[in-house]
C-alpha cells in the first residue's frame, strides 16, 4: 500500500520542456502527460536565492498548471496585457543574462551611486 500511495505521487511524465533564462530566474515550460494520457502545460519559475558565503545558492519555485482547455483565454489575456504594458511604456528593451559578475558589478555601481548621494535633512535622512 506504501508503494501505491508513492506511484501515484510522482511527478507527471515530462514530453517536452524549454528553458527561458530572465536575470536572476529561470522559467521552465514542461508539457507533461498527465494519468489519463492528457497533455497540460507546467510553468516553473525558479529564482536564485542569494546565499551565505560558506553555503551554497538555494533556488525558490513557483508553479503553475495550465490545462489545453484554458490554452486560448490564457493566450489571449497573456498577449492583451503584454499590448498594454507595451503601450504604456513603449518598447521593452531586453533583459542582459544574469551571470556572477554582472551581480558583482550591478552591486559596486549601486553602492558607489549611494556614497554620492546627498544626505538628505531632517527626519527623512534618519530613514535613509
Amino acid at each position: 500500500m506504501e508503494n501505491r500511495k508513492f506511484e501515484e505521487r510522482k511527478e507527471q511524465e515530462i514530453v517536452y520542456s524549454r528553458s527561458l533564462k530572465a536575470g536572476k530566474r529561470i522559467y521552465y515550460l514542461d508539457v507533461r502527460k498527465a494519468r489519463n494520457e492528457d497533455l497540460y502545460l507546467c510553468i516553473t519559475e525558479s529564482k536564485r536565492r542569494q546565499a551565505g558565503e560558506d553555503e551554497q545558492p538555494s533556488f525558490e519555485k513557483h508553479k503553475l498548471f495550465l490545462y489545453k482547455e484554458d490554452f486560448a483565454r490564457f493566450t489571449e489575456g497573456l498577449q492583451d496585457v503584454i499590448d498594454y504594458v507595451k503601450q504604456q511604456l513603449g518598447e521593452i528593451e531586453e533583459r542582459p543574462e544574469w551571470t556572477p559578475e554582472r551581480e558583482q558589478q550591478t552591486a559596486a555601481e549601486t553602492a558607489a551611486e549611494q556614497q554620492e548621494e546627498p544626505k538628505k535633512k531632517g527626519i527623512f535622512g534618519l530613514f535613509k
